[in-house]
């Protein structure tokens, strides 16, 4: 059996090569959008003698909001003093956990295209290639789903705790009587909406498992076991 490099482009036409070449790039979009992010919202607070006073709630990834702070140190705010405060909540765990399953398909997709391109010849000449392949894809359909559901669930905590209402029920200032406390100034959160279609890449790599599947033994066996249509016998010529 040959086991040398050889460079073909044809399996990037056929579902098998085209779809993990989807992969790799959806990988890419997914921890490019979740893991580079950062952003700003202006906090405005309206004091009950008419003046207004402004704070920045900074965040990013990966939105250990807890370790944000609010308010640094001391500070007085509409006449009154106020403690160092920080932002409440921490996303870190399922937005890393987002980021590195990205980032392993990223990096499997791109050994595997590796594969299909210079040894598809020792790929499909043994058992082995296709059902580790298989096993990985399926492992990895799985994974999309979990942290793509524990992501939006992360996000969703990170949208709460940075809106009107979350930085409210933060700073105890914001409880008082005479002063109002309201986001004006919204930092863009479209590319971590845009990050929550894991679930797109969830499909991607199911759909992938079909065709991976196709090449494995299991498939051509189920297709071997099964019995040949009977041959319908014509009746001699008188």
């Amino acid at each position: 059996m040959m086991t040398g490099f050889r460079l073909n482009f044809t399996p990037l036409k056929e579902p098998l090569g085209f779809v993990k070449l989807v992969e790799w790039l959806t990988a890419i979009f997914a921890f490019g959008c979740c893991g580079g992010y950062s952003g700003k919202n202006i906090v405005s607070l309206f004091c009950g003698d008419g003046r207004n006073e402004t704070l920045d709630a900074n965040f990013h990834y990966p939105f250990r909001l807890s370790q944000v702070p609010l308010v640094e140190g001391n500070a007085t705010l509409c006449n009154r003093s106020v403690t160092a405060t920080h932002m409440v909540g921490d996303s870190a765990s399922s937005a890393e956990f987002f980021v590195g399953i990205a980032v392993v398909c990223f990096l499997y997709s791109m050994v595997a295209l590796l594969v299909y391109l210079g040894y598809m010849h020792v790929y499909k000449d043994s058992d082995f290639g296709p059902i580790f392949d298989f096993v990985i894809t399926a492992i990895l359909v799985f994974l999309w789903l979990v942290c793509s559901s524990a992501w939006a669930k992360g996000l969703q905590n990170v949208k709460d705790a940075t809106d009107t209402a979350g930085i409210g029920a933060t700073l105890a200032l914001c409880k008082g009587s005479n002063v109002t406390c309201e986001v004006t100034e919204f930092a863009s959160m479209r590319t971590l909406n845009i990050s929550v279609f894991g679930f797109l890449n969830m499909l991607v790599w199911a759909g992938n498992a079909w065709f991976v599947y196709k090449e494995t033994r299991w498939h051509s066996q189920k297709f071997s076991s099964q019995p040949a249509p009977a041959r319908q016998q014509v009746p001699a010529p008188i």
